[in-house]
């Protein structure tokens, strides 16, 4: 019997999700889903805490789209269990396999047909955050109101680099390279590289680029002058930084790990997302 942690889109339940879950019980394998999100399936007897929902499973199966696996991997990665993404979303950058294909990708992990891809993380400090938080896509400051900038001091390696007067700065893995950073005409990069990617969003200034610097670097960014900024980590708003504040970021020892099946290669999944065969 092996355990199956299930992690759905925040929308609500999913005829997929059933499906799913009974496929795994009716062949003698734990479920375990949040308890809310259990009630919805109605099956709420698999529902658990969330400080349960990852603990000793063997796989974490993301139900949703790149949203829901971002916070899928968050929870995994903190018992270091793989992540099996099956896209109820639009793009899908991150999962492995569409609706149809969830129970076959089952079958394959149980039977160790499958590969795992290591994803590097960014690990992040700053005030207030809990020790081993971590980003799979990118780490947001940004501007905390309209009509103003902010004012960022850049150390690299503690070495002063620059200040970014911008909207923002948006430090990136190579995972994150195709979100936001790429949105900001930040550079794609293949998402098994281990790599920082750090990318102002609308700079005043003359150097506005984006930089790949090694995983190893610590980027630390400072919030000057006297306007605060805010603070996300894949896309979750976790509140305001005041000025002096510090954030640091360098690869984390720890990555994301997903489940792959082969005959979906990046560079495939770029050109069919962006259309480029289209052209």
């Amino acid at each position: 019997m092996s355990s199956f942690a299930l992690f759905l889109r925040p929308q609500g339940a999913d005829e997929v999700a059933r499906q799913v879950a009974d496929w795994l019980i009716d062949r003698d394998h734990e479920v375990r889903v949040l308890a809310d999100e259990a009630s919805a399936l109605g099956r709420p007897g698999l529902g658990v805490r969330p400080d349960e929902l990852v603990r000793g499973a063997d796989l974490v199966v993301s139900l949703g789209g790149d949203g829901t696996m971002l916070r899928a991997a968050a929870l995994a990665v903190v018992e270091d269990v793989p992540v099996l993404g099956v896209n109820l979303g639009d793009l899908g950058y991150l999962t492995a396999v569409e609706p149809s294909g969830a129970v076959v990708a089952l079958k394959r992990f149980l039977s160790g047909a499958y590969e795992i891809e290591e994803r590097m993380r960014l690990a992040v400090t700053a005030p207030g955050l809990p020790a081993g938080t971590s980003a799979l896509n990118e780490v947001v400051v940004e501007k905390a109101g309209t009509g103003q900038t902010v004012r960022l001091d850049v150390r690299l390696d503690d070495v002063p680099f620059t200040s970014y007067v911008a909207d923002g700065l948006i430090l990136a893995t190579a995972t994150g390279s195709t979100a936001y950073s790429f949105s900001s005409r930040g550079p794609i990069l293949d998402p098994k590289l281990r790599a920082v990617v750090t990318t102002p969003v609308a700079a005043h200034m003359l150097f506005d680029r984006s930089m790949v610097l090694d995983a190893d670097c610590v980027v630390t960014a400072v919030v000057a002058d006297d306007r605060p900024a805010e603070l996300s980590i894949d896309g979750r708003e976790l509140g305001r930084l005041e000025p002096g504040t510090e954030i640091h970021c360098t690869g984390a020892d720890r990555p994301t790990r997903l489940v792959t099946f082969g005959g979906r290669d990046f560079h495939s999944v770029l050109r069919s997302k962006l259309a480029l065969g289209d052209r």
